[in-house]
């Protein structure tokens, strides 16, 4: 399908906790990327809470993306949305959203897997082409390449994910969530007053991971007093990254890829930066990384992932369009991407 640059594709994200709506030309160029947090001061995401708050600021944010790209809403040649994998409130109402524009304004609508979504707007904004991938977020741990036709999982998180890890033991430690600065940044902020390494558990099965233990452990001694926060943050994120530098390493042994790309929200970790690129500069490939402003959920990935499923006529009717919360990255057939 050929499209010049001044064709547009509105996405919607809601997976969690951010609502967030993107406008990009079908050659890649951001017009605008809004996006609005909930932020519940008394602990972690409450699905309905999340989800009020997305359909209270929904037409705000489209509004200020819409002056932000200085088009007008009849401009808009497809509608994409966040599809899931996500919470079952949060997804629903972006879809809600999706629907009710794209009917609207006449125009197809693409449901979109939000974790293809992390790895396409990764590869777009870093030129990379045929990486393998650290996903890295809140809700997803995931070590995934291309193979036949979808992104292969090599390996993923047993049970929590790591950025949910760091997420909980802010909490435990008393952190403050502040607008413009998650938990996993505020950790990243204390360990780099850490010195002293606490010994923590360290879980790679094969080429999964999981981070429950660590976390159990790292709360366990923040309670005993005998560690300072600064101490147990740094530790804290010196063994989390390293299990994840480890599995990237094997996979990218395995498949000898010539690029690793690091992206979602926890990709933002100057720390985790630093050891994904000691991997990849040990075994001679590019090492990638999405910016921050693309590295935490956004409605810009949704949009540019749209428009690479709409370019191969995966488009959906809105009746059929119903949220998937349990969506695996595996199951997404991607003919947009050359073996």
């Amino acid at each position: 399908m050929n499209c010049s640059d001044d064709t547009y594709c509105l996405g919607i994200e809601s997976t969690a906790d951010d609502f967030g709506v993107g406008i990009l030309s079908f050659k890649g160029r951001a017009l605008a990327n809004i996006n609005s947090a909930y932020i519940n001061p008394e602990g972690g995401i409450h699905p309905r809470e999340a989800s009020r708050h997305h359909a209270g600021i929904a037409g705000e944010v489209l509004s200020k993306a819409f002056h932000k790209a200085e088009i007008k809403p009849k401009e808009i040649a497809v509608v994409a949305f966040s599809q899931g994998p996500g919470l079952g409130p949060c997804l629903r109402t972006g879809a809600t959203a999706a629907r009710a524009l794209s009917s609207y304004l006449n125009v197809p609508l693409v449901g979109v897997n939000h974790c293809v979504a992390h790895i396409e707007i990764g590869k777009l904004v870093s030129k990379a082409k045929d990486p393998v991938t650290l996903y890295v977020s809140g809700g997803n741990t995931i070590i995934s390449a291309f193979d036949g036709g979808k992104y292969r999982v090599f390996g993923e998180t047993l049970d929590i994910a790591v950025g949910n890890c760091l997420d909980v033991f802010a909490r435990a430690a008393g952190l403050r969530q502040k607008e413009g600065m998650p938990f996993g940044a505020m950790v990243e902020n204390v360990a780099s007053r850490g010195h002293s390494f606490v010994s923590l558990p360290y879980s790679v099965k094969g080429m999964n991971l999981s981070f429950s233990g660590l976390l159990t452990a790292a709360v366990q001694l923040l309670k005993s007093g005998k560690h300072t926060v600064e101490d147990l943050c740094f530790s804290l994120q010196e063994v989390g990254f390293s299990m994840l530098a480890e599995v990237t390493e094997r996979a990218l042994a395995h498949t000898e890829k010539p690029e690793v790309l690091l992206t979602g929200g926890v990709a933002a970790n100057n720390r985790l930066q630093s050891m994904v690129k000691s991997v990849a500069d040990e075994h001679k490939v590019r090492f990638c990384v999405v910016p921050k402003e693309y590295a935490l959920d956004n409605g810009a990935m949704i949009a540019w992932t749209g428009i690479l499923a709409y370019q191969h006529n995966m488009v959906i009717p809105t009746e059929k369009s119903f949220v998937r919360l349990k969506w695996r990255l595996d199951d997404v057939h991607v003919p947009w991407v050359e073996s």
